[in-house]
C-alpha cells in the first residue's frame, strides 16, 4: 500500500555556513567562508575553528532545523558541536580529518539531551525512510553534496546528510544544508533522482510520541 502524501510546512532552513546567500560563492568559487559577515551567527568565534567545522555540520545543522521547528531549546551550534565531541558524536583523526557524524552516538546524546527519539537505519531504502515520515518525525539521510546539482551526473552516494520534512508518493521534499539556489530548501526531487545519490542508511527523529 502506498503512503499518502505528507509534508510539514515552516520547517526553518540553516546552512551550514553563516548565511544562504554565501553557500555558492563558498562550494564553487572556494571563497573564504569567513568572509560572510554572518559568520559569527552559529555561535564560534575562532575563525579557524569555524573553516574546518563549518563545512563538517550538516548533520548538526539539520538537527537545529528539526528542533527549531518542535521548539525545543538548544544552544548555539559551536556549542552543539562542543556537546557532540564530548559524546563521540565526531572523532579527530591523527592525519587531521574527521570520523563523523557516527549515527549510533549521535542519537544517544540527541535522545537523552532534547528528548527525541532517534532511531538510526542503516539499510533501508529511500522510499522506506520516507514512509516513516509521519505528523511528529522528520528523517536525515546520507546522500552525496552532488545531490546540489541534481541534473548533473554523481560520481559517488554519501558524506553529507540533508533533513526529509515530505513526501508523496514519487519523491520527496528535504532542506539541503549545503545547498545552492533553486536546491536549498524546501527542495522538491523524485526518489528515482535521490536515489543516485543516497547511501542507504539515515535516521528517523521523532518528538512527542512517547
Amino acid at each position: 500500500m502506498t503512503e499518502p502524501a505528507l509534508r510539514h510546512t515552516g520547517v526553518p532552513y540553516y546552512t551550514q555556513w553563516g548565511s544562504p546567500a554565501w553557500v555558492r560563492d563558498i562550494v564553487e568559487r572556494q571563497c573564504d567562508p569567513c568572509d560572510d559577515p554572518h559568520w559569527r551567527r552559529s555561535g564560534f568565534a575562532d575563525p579557524e575553528r569555524y573553516r574546518f567545522w563549518a563545512k563538517r555540520l550538516c548533520g548538526l545543522t539539520c538537527l537545529e532545523s528539526a528542533l527549531d521547528y518542535w521548539r525545543i531549546g538548544h544552544p548555539p551550534r559551536a556549542a552543539l558541536l562542543d556537546a557532540a565531541l564530548r559524546h563521540g558524536v565526531y572523532r579527530l583523526r591523527d592525519d587531521g580529518g574527521v570520523d563523523g557524524l557516527i549515527y549510533r552516538p549521535f542519537a544517544e546524546w540527541a535522545g537523552a539531551a532534547f528528548g527525541i527519539e532517534v532511531d538510526v537505519l542503516p539499510q533501508v531504502s529511500l522510499e522506506e525512510i520516507a514512509a516513516r515520515l509521519a505528523a511528529d518525525t522528520l528523517a536525515i539521510v546520507s546522500v552525496s553534496p552532488e545531490i546540489r546539482y541534481p541534473e548533473r551526473p554523481n560520481q559517488r552516494q554519501g558524506g553529507h546528510l540533508i533533513l526529509l520534512h515530505g513526501r508523496d508518493r514519487e519523491g520527496a521534499w528535504f532542506h539541503n544544508p549545503s545547498g545552492v539556489a533553486p536546491h536549498q530548501a524546501d527542495v522538491y526531487l523524485p526518489f528515482a533522482t535521490m536515489a543516485r545519490f543516497y547511501a542507504g542508511r539515515g535516521m528517523t527523529l521523532t518528538f512527542g510520541a512517547r
